[in-house]
């Protein structure tokens, strides 16, 4: 998720945001739209974020993060076109969402907690090992399909490009040593 630095976020156009989410629950994105209007957040003497969404299940980059991503997130999902309030819809987008495609049963439904009705949100994750699909560097899973998950090598690369404007949080590690963040969907 962004980080909570001083810097604006983008916002998308409510009725595409919706239809955004039921594709994500449903798997269906036939009625989802080719690219999103959006409208910029915060004091306007900021800078514009890189990393600008917040939204779990719809991350979304600024063209050049995006370019510099494009071959690795390939395996996992495509591009939408973002357009901030203003922007040219003629021009080339300078925003992008990655649509995570790729849906992996891979939670172990008995040593995670329960998911909450409606969203599926977990408070609690805990992988199968031989089924997490460590070779993509984001997934969806269906118990929570909502929400993007991103394998470690895949956060790595995302904090080298994006520095301080992201807030990387432990969902679950194979590691006991270390720490899944006590809310990782939630401030």
């Amino acid at each position: 998720m962004p980080s909570l630095g001083d810097f604006r976020t983008l916002s998308l156009e409510e009725y595409a945001h919706r239809k955004l989410i039921r594709g994500l629950r449903t798997g269906d994105f036939a009625d989802l739209p080719d690219s999103f209007a959006a409208e910029w957040v915060g004091n306007p003497r900021l800078r514009e974020a890189e990393f600008p969404c917040g939204y779990p299940g719809a991350p979304v980059f600024s063209s050049r993060v995006a370019d510099l991503l494009a071959g690795e997130l390939a395996a996992a999902g495509r591009y939408l076109p973002v357009f901030p309030e203003g922007a040219d819809p003629e021009a080339e987008p300078e925003y992008a969402l990655y649509l995570v495609e790729k849906v992996v049963d891979c939670v172990d439904p008995r040593r995670s907690s329960k998911p909450k009705k409606g969203t599926g949100q977990m408070k609690i994750t805990v992988f199968r090992p031989d089924a997490l699909p460590a070779e993509l560097p984001a997934f969806r899973v269906p118990d929570f399909p909502g929400a993007v998950h991103w394998n470690g090598w895949a956060v790595e690369r995302l904090q080298k490009i994006l520095g301080a404007d992201l807030e990387a949080r432990l969902i679950w590690s194979e590691d006991r040593a270390l720490t899944p963040h006590p809310e990782p969907w939630g401030f």
